[in-house]
């Protein structure tokens, strides 16, 4: 259930309110918008129903919410949610926001390289694996602490922010000494005790959405992180599993706009995992700007015919300059900056 205040609503009026639902078994998260400050209820469907909330000093009107994903949703919050990453870097935005760099962290100086010409190009975030979840068990599967050390480092030198993937709840204690986002990888969107953990902390998460899953069951796995008091939560569309063979993964640009209909946290576009082709990422990442995401996360590799993962997918940093030239013009024609 959601409770809309009224604009003149007092610290004292919301307080009081807080504490009959705490009493009531009722758990309350608060967005404080510009407008409006916003109180959503979870609890027991019978005693939302029976609380006469609308009595309430400083309650302006009470909505009951549907869908079961209810401080993702529109109906929670209504203005676009805006994720502050550090000084001078937001996603969600009138900015599109650009991640990029190599699937697997190598070494320093590759990394250190990368770096230099993703954020020249007009990338404000660092991407880099140091856990890597691979198909089979004698695949490359990181650098692990060496690799966050490395990318914490490169991040501090060149002036960007960083992002990697937490695979493991026993992880997120380690990665948050080191990066600014945590990624939560498409096999782990449905990792609840995950979800949980990175919950519990308010360093932003990207959440992944799975190889198979639904809209509501991805809207449903930020549920868990955001129930948990942690609403710096991003969306990442990287492509469903299909019959079809001739790409990695079928990218749903479908789900970008619909998504962002229904939620109000930001969407983020990986034509790199939705293709699995380099030579098809430029077109699709025009495609998800148009489609009205809020940022690309794009694989970039000093020599993807060397990468240890993910080559195939991986742009050179000349080929990532030009697509970053190109994807203005499609900004600037729906709106947005990048």
């Amino acid at each position: 259930m959601i409770v809309i205040l009224r604009p003149d609503a007092t610290e004292d009026q919301i307080q009081h309110i807080l504490k009959k639902a705490e009493e009531l078994g009722l758990k309350a998260n608060i967005s404080r918008g510009v407008e409006r400050t916003v109180i959503g209820f979870i609890g027991p469907e019978d005693v939302l129903r029976v609380t006469p909330l609308e009595i309430f000093p400083g309650v302006e009107q009470v909505i009951p919410v549907l869908a079961p994903y209810r401080l993702v949703s529109r109906e929670f919050k209504k203005e676009n949610s805006v994720i502050k990453i550090k000084k001078g870097v937001e996603v969600g935005g009138q900015k599109i926001s650009v991640m990029a760099g190599p699937c697997s962290i190598e070494s320093y100086d590759s990394l250190l390289a990368v770096a230099k010409k993703v954020k020249a190009a007009g990338a404000t975030i660092l991407r880099g694996g140091a856990f890597k979840p691979r198909t089979s068990p004698y695949d490359f599967q990181g650098l692990e602490e060496e690799g966050l050390k490395y990318l914490k480092q490169v991040g501090e030198e060149v002036g960007i922010a960083t992002i990697t993937e937490v695979m493991d709840p026993r992880q997120v204690e380690l990665i948050d000494r080191y990066v600014d986002i945590y990624q939560i990888g498409a096999r782990n969107m449905q990792n609840f005790s995950l979800l949980k953990e990175v919950g519990a902390t308010h360093k932003p998460v990207m959440l992944k959405r799975g190889l198979s899953a639904t809209i509501k069951d991805w809207l449903m796995s930020a549920e868990y992180i955001l129930a948990k008091g942690n609403f710096n939560v991003m969306l990442c569309e990287r492509g469903i599993r299909t019959f079809e063979t001739a790409t990695r993964n079928t990218m749903d640009i479908n789900a970008i706009p619909l998504v962002k209909q229904l939620s109000h946290l930001p969407v983020i576009a990986d034509p790199s995992h939705g293709t699995g082709r380099w030579d098809l990422v430029a077109s699709i990442a025009k495609a998800s700007v148009a489609a009205g995401c809020d940022g690309l996360m794009i694989e970039v590799h000093g020599n993807p015919e060397e990468a240890l993962s993910d080559g195939s997918q991986s742009l050179k940093p000349e080929n990532f300059t030009t697509l970053m030239h190109e994807l203005k013009a499609v900004a600037k024609a729906v709106g947005r900056d990048i």
